[in-house]
């Protein structure tokens, strides 16, 4: 009976550990799209009975709010959480030193490295040296939180934020910020087999040699979501968005470019909204777009043409920015100029000529015969018969008498009867 009994346990040691590992790759700055896949693959991973969760991690940095999101899934997740910042050549910088230290456990790939957490935040632009001090406080006090409750080097968090300091694998791992080094994910879920893990829930042990990994992928609207937070995506469709709208409104019944272009500008908006934004830039992009309208309207020689160019590419530059020199949230300069290349001959040549063939006198059809000239067949006394283009027509005389064959011009058409003056009168 005791055999019988040590071959269940076996048994039972043998199903566990043939669970699918539940594994996903951020591979790309840390945004709301990113925060909102990583809590549902926390909640699949746990309905799917996995013994953990695996997370490959390489990213540059990210918002801060998104950030806090998934360190808050992290520290409440039903299921141990590991970060694997791999393959080779990654780093987790910025938003990925937070995520990083919040696994439960954390490891890393020969040839990474981690660190320069200067948080990034979502006001965009250079900040003043008081709110930049706060914003620092408030991410080493975060950070200090995340690695006193793991278990981790408190002292190289803080100067990870503050300092923006960064180091190798062999260095986090001898620092105490990373728990292990691995080439795979096999050596990785061999070494991590048997570990204790301390959930909310309780202690879980790790069975996870041998296991097999499974996949998850980003659904259809994550991926489109994170595409869209992009800036220079977010920017393309902006423009796009405005382009639109306008040529709807000059162009009533086209219909296609009017939805088309509302639907780029509420995701423009959603990805805008999730950026570190300067509103001053947005404000001169509208403002840009505006002087183009009025060029159209208004003979000025050019010269409000020339504001909106200034001001478009002014408010672009502006419109997005990198705080303390991280790069992932600026805006690329051959975007900005070539887009503003395509709105300048947009309004201009495409635009601008739509309104003045609208603005056009019509030139065929009973509308054609007003300023044409022709003769009197009839004496006009005041009502008779004219010629117009060779064909008859029956006229009234406004401006007295007119003899047969003298030249006329016609003022107006009412009613298929020609009003007429003699040339001259």
């Amino acid at each position: 009976m005791k055999h019988l009994f040590i071959s269940f346990l076996l048994l039972a040691h043998g199903i566990l550990g043939a669970q699918p590992v539940v594994s996903i790759s951020v591979d790309g700055s840390i945004n709301p799209a990113v925060a909102q896949f990583i809590h549902r693959s926390i909640d699949q991973a746990y309905r799917q009975k996995a013994p953990c969760l695996l997370i490959h991690l390489n990213t540059p940095g990210g918002l801060l709010e998104s950030t806090r999101q998934i360190v808050g899934d992290f520290l409440q997740s039903p299921l141990p959480i590991i970060v694997f910042v791999a393959p080779a050549g990654a780093h987790a910088g910025s938003a990925g030193v937070f995520v990083t230290l919040a696994a439960d456990l954390a490891a890393m790939a020969p040839g990474t490295n981690i660190g320069a957490a200067h948080p990034v935040g979502l006001q965009g632009g250079e900040t003043d040296t008081i709110m930049n001090s706060k914003i620092t406080n408030d991410a080493a006090a975060f950070i200090r939180t995340i690695a006193e409750k793991r278990k981790r080097n408190l002292d190289w968090a803080e100067a990870a934020v503050r300092q923006s300091v960064s180091i190798t694998d062999s260095e986090a791992l001898e620092k105490n910020i990373i728990d292990l080094i691995a080439a795979n994910d096999q050596q990785l879920l061999e070494q991590v087999d048997g570990k204790m893990i301390a959930l909310n829930a309780g202690s879980q042990i790790l069975h996870t040699k041998g296991a097999e990994v499974q996949i998850l992928e980003m659904g259809f609207m994550e991926k489109m979501l994170n595409l869209i937070s992009d800036p220079n995506i977010a920017y393309v469709m902006m423009m796009l968005g405005f382009f639109g709208l306008l040529f709807e409104l000059f162009n009533p019944g086209s219909i296609f470019p009017g939805i088309v272009g509302f639907i780029a500008l509420v995701l423009a908006f959603y990805s805008l909204h999730s950026l570190p934004v300067n509103y001053a830039g947005l404000a001169l992009i509208i403002f840009g777009i505006i002087l183009f309208l009025l060029e159209l309207k208004i003979v000025s020689h050019g010269m409000l043409a020339i504001g909106g160019v200034v001001s478009l590419v002014i408010g672009s530059l502006m419109l997005i920015r990198p705080v303390s020199g991280v790069d992932i949230f600026r805006l690329s300069r051959t975007v900005i100029f070539s887009s503003v290349g395509l709105a300048t001959c947009f309004f201009l040549f495409v635009l601008g000529k739509g309104i003045r063939a609208q603005r056009l006198r019509p030139v065929t059809g009973v509308e054609g015969l007003v300023g044409q000239t022709g003769i009197a067949l009839d004496t006009l006394d005041p009502a008779g018969m004219v010629q117009v283009h060779g064909e008859l027509w029956k006229a009234l005389s406004v401006s007295g008498r007119v003899d047969p064959g003298q030249k006329i011009r016609v003022k107006d058409i009412k009613d298929l009867t020609l009003y007429v003056d003699t040339i001259g009168a």
